[in-house]
């Protein structure tokens, strides 16, 4: 099961998903608030997308899946492990961890988003703002055409919220209680502090850590290349 992160889609897994296709049921889905899911749903706590992955797998009879979560989707992901012992073969972690209470993140996220050219005038010019390459794509892949212009497919304020929790307190304690084979992998260039990684492994030192040089915290788009084949080993 493939979670993307925060504003994500599930079509940034579909390079990878169609790889992993070949030997595995490969289910990669658009969260709450995301994608074609409901926009506006009244619960965006992390146990209701916990709960999401659970009815998802359940639904589909998924027998002991590997979740594999990027950002605020491997958070989900790590939750989910560590509420249903048993449930899940394995875990991988794309650029998440327990993180630390950070009371400024909705603030910072709200600012990113209000940045964005809403209305993007072409798909072109959204993948231009997005950096261009496979991560323009992957981005711009979660854009929707309609009244003259490019726009997103969540609601600003719903994104904010989904971070509320994130915001007020860490999660070492869930992180202690996965039980299931982890292979956490972090961009040489991304966003979770080296004394957060440090940290995740004493506390689970059998977990496999991956650092990838020539990426930021969209490892699944700019090194889908060596993501793929870490997964291959993992799994």
């Amino acid at each position: 099961m493939l979670l993307h992160g925060l504003a994500g889609h599930a079509g940034e897994w579909d390079s990878l998903a169609a790889e992993l296709s070949v030997h595995h049921r490969v289910v990669a889905i658009d969260q709450r608030g995301h994608g074609a899911s409901e926009r506006r749903p009244r619960d965006v706590s992390r146990a209701a997308y916990v709960a999401d992955v659970v009815a998802v797998a359940d639904r589909l009879g998924l027998d002991r899946p590997t979740l594999i979560g990027q950002s605020l989707g491997g958070h989900t992901a790590l939750l989910a492990a560590a509420a249903h012992p048993g449930l899940f073969r394995s875990l991988v972690l794309v650029e998440a961890g327990p993180g630390a209470a950070d009371p400024g993140a909705a603030a910072e996220i709200g600012a990113m988003l209000d940045a964005w050219p809403r209305p993007f005038p072409s798909r072109a010019a959204a993948v231009t703002y997005f950096g261009g390459g496979p991560v323009g794509e992957g981005w711009a892949g979660g854009l929707e055409e309609r009244d003259g212009g490019w726009w997103p497919r969540f609601d600003r304020d719903v994104m904010v919220a989904s971070l509320a929790e994130n915001a007020r307190r860490s999660f070492w304690e869930e992180w202690q209680r996965v039980e299931c084979p982890t292979l956490a992998v972090f961009g040489r260039s991304g966003i979770i502090p080296a004394a957060e990684v440090d940290r995740m492994l004493r506390l689970r030192p059998e977990t496999v850590a991956l650092s990838v040089p020539g990426a930021g915290h969209d490892v699944h788009l700019e090194r889908a290349d060596v993501l793929r084949e870490a997964l291959r080993a993992f799994l």
